[in-house]
């Protein structure tokens, strides 16, 4: 069988083995200096200021919510534009948090929200949490513009497209804030955890407090002593006193180990991924059964899983029955549309129409492209997606 994640991370063994020295030495587990040196070498490498680890990708995108309500920057009621086509958890901390989502169509050539989608809304955002769909974006750098001009804080969902670049910016870096994943089978894997990234010093120092209590033990000596200043906390209290609203997210030890080890793959990891992809699209191209993506505008492509668009049902199915009969994993593009998801139907009645989110629900699903495949298995993938 062709999965989907062909291992819990790449150069498994070695990374094994290491990681069992690691713990069987350790002192300390909890969230420390192997936490604190990932931080700093994911920040340089996706090129921000700073980055804030936490448990998971899904725990990064309610710490950032909560984190800029806590500021002020958002307030309950607010109306936040999301991508219909996403992951639950990229909506469901807009609907935990109160505010109230709007969920907004893609283009079909490139899976992702548009400046003219965005065109297209009604009443006001607060908001855009884009998601940047399986390594893809469509103009980011038109809909950053968009959102500039009419005072729409931007946010990035870049769980997907970690590595991906366009305009010699990475995707992750065009809004103000930006979320990342290390679930096993993304692109770089500590088995779970997650990372926050920001330009925002104000920010930053939030998401730490927002992450781990409420509290400033994670913060620096210089901003500690300014929120105990300002709060009046003399330190025999500061031990357990809680600034604002927060969670605990915080990853352990070993976590933070297993990325400094896997963050040294990260060039080969996307080179890899981006090979496959033009192997696959070439493929898609010459077949008048698939709709093309258009990606001439990322100067890299750091695909996350390979989407599959058929022009219609009957085409699905039958592209469909012959990955399934060939053994390979397949799942639906992301969540489809994600309000014809239960959750969402439970709480928003009233839900604008997302055609084309409509159409890939409907007609389209993903396979695997990892940075482990075999000449072998990216044959045969080849061939499946050929018109035979």
């Amino acid at each position: 069988m062709i999965k989907l994640t062909k291992s819990t991370f790449l150069n498994e063994q070695e990374t094994r083995k290491k990681l069992a020295q690691f713990i069987s030495q350790a002192n300390f587990l909890s969230m420390g200096r192997e936490c604190l040196k990932f931080e700093k070498s994911f920040a340089k490498k996706q090129k921000r200021r700073y980055a804030a680890m936490v448990s998971n990708g899904s725990m990064a995108n309610l710490i950032l919510i909560q984190a800029l309500l806590n500021l002020g920057k958002l307030k309950k009621g607010d109306r936040i534009g999301v991508s219909a086509l996403t992951w639950a958890t990229n909506v469901m901390p807009v609907i935990q948090l109160g505010l109230k989502p709007v969920a907004l169509d893609c283009e079909l050539e490139t899976l992702n929200i548009s400046a003219n989608i965005l065109k297209k809304i009604r009443k006001k955002i607060k908001a855009l949490f884009l998601t940047n769909v399986l390594g893809f974006s469509d103009q980011i750098n038109q809909v950053k513009r968009w959102c500039g001009e009419r005072g729409v804080m931007l946010l990035e969902d870049n769980c997907e497209s970690l590595g991906s670049r366009m305009n010699g910016k990475l995707l992750g870096n065009f809004g103000i804030a930006s979320t990342f994943s290390f679930f096993v089978g993304h692109h770089l894997s500590t088995i779970e955890g997650g990372m926050i990234c920001t330009n925002n010093a104000e920010l930053h120092q939030m998401i730490c407090l927002t992450r781990a209590h409420g509290w400033d033990r994670n913060l620096t000596r210089f901003q500690q002593k300014a929120i105990r200043r300002k709060n009046k906390i003399v330190p025999f209290f500061a031990r357990y006193t809680f600034y604002d609203l927060a969670f605990n997210a915080r990853p352990t030890e070993i976590n933070g180990f297993i990325g400094n080890l896997q963050i040294k793959y990260w060039d080969e990891i996307v080179k890899k991924r981006e090979n496959n992809f033009r192997i696959f699209q070439k493929i898609i191209q010459a077949n008048p059964d698939l709709l093309e993506l258009k990606v001439d505008h990322l100067e890299k492509i750091s695909n996350f899983a390979m989407p599959v668009v058929c022009k219609n049902k009957k085409l699905f199915q039958k592209y469909k029955k012959k990955f399934e009969v060939n053994n390979v994993e397949i799942r639906p593009v992301i969540a489809g549309n994600i309000t014809r998801q239960p959750f969402y139907r439970k709480y928003l009645k009233n839900t604008q129409p997302c055609k084309n989110v409509d159409f890939i629900h409907t007609n389209g699903f993903y396979f695997p492209n990892n940075p482990e495949l075999t000449r072998q298995e990216i044959g045969l993938l080849s061939r499946l997606i050929s018109r035979q």
